[in-house]
């Protein structure tokens, strides 16, 4: 069932987690080297990624004897370190490499769809119904789609300045949300 509440949860959260605006230097760097970026195929092929994880992401963890609690529990320390990156301005789980092509990797993969964002999907999948959370991936490529496509018009009107700005806001909202989703699935 479609709830609005949900869908604008999940479409946050998973835009905290994917960081397309905290994404935008890495973006704009590989345009400045030549990399070819196609908004439209990294945007799909994100999604892609996104939507089978949803899917199939719980059949892996039982492969493994993992369950959603504990999957999600270790999702919210990763949310938290990624949070924790954007605040402090270090790396943990970004590495670039540079190439004539760079839809695929790493902007796509793994960018948009990265490890976060796939343990942030498992994890909201224990906390929401699977349709709000397709509708807030939707939401998400079409953000995504658009940031990349307007990518050097953006760097121009915000500056290096309001992209920093906006990194640190969203990793405080990530910092909270992994810290309620460790209370919620810790202490239940």
């Amino acid at each position: 069932m479609f709830l609005f509440k949900e869908i604008i949860s999940v479409s946050l959260i998973l835009f905290s987690v994917i960081d397309i605006p905290g994404s935008l230097p890495v973006i704009i760097n590989l345009k400045n080297k030549g990399s070819k970026i196609q908004a439209g195929k990294a945007s799909l092929i994100a999604g892609v990624i996104m939507i089978v994880f949803l899917f199939c992401g719980e059949s892996i963890l039982k492969l493994f004897g993992v369950d959603i609690s504990s999957f999600a529990v270790a999702g919210a320390l990763i949310i938290f370190l990624i949070g924790l990156e954007m605040i402090l301005g270090i790396h943990l789980f970004r590495d670039t490499h540079e190439n004539e092509s760079s839809t695929i990797v790493p902007i796509a993969f793994p960018l948009i769809a990265g490890a976060g964002t796939l343990t942030t999907i498992l994890t909201l999948r224990a906390e929401y119904e699977e349709l709000n959370i397709i509708v807030g991936i939707l939401i998400n490529l079409i953000l995504v789609f658009g940031f990349i496509r307007s990518s050097g018009w953006i760097a121009r009107k915000i500056g290096q300045n309001g992209t920093d700005v906006l990194r640190k806001v969203f990793g405080i909202i990530l910092i909270a949300i992994a810290v309620k989703i460790f209370k919620t699935h810790m202490f239940t």
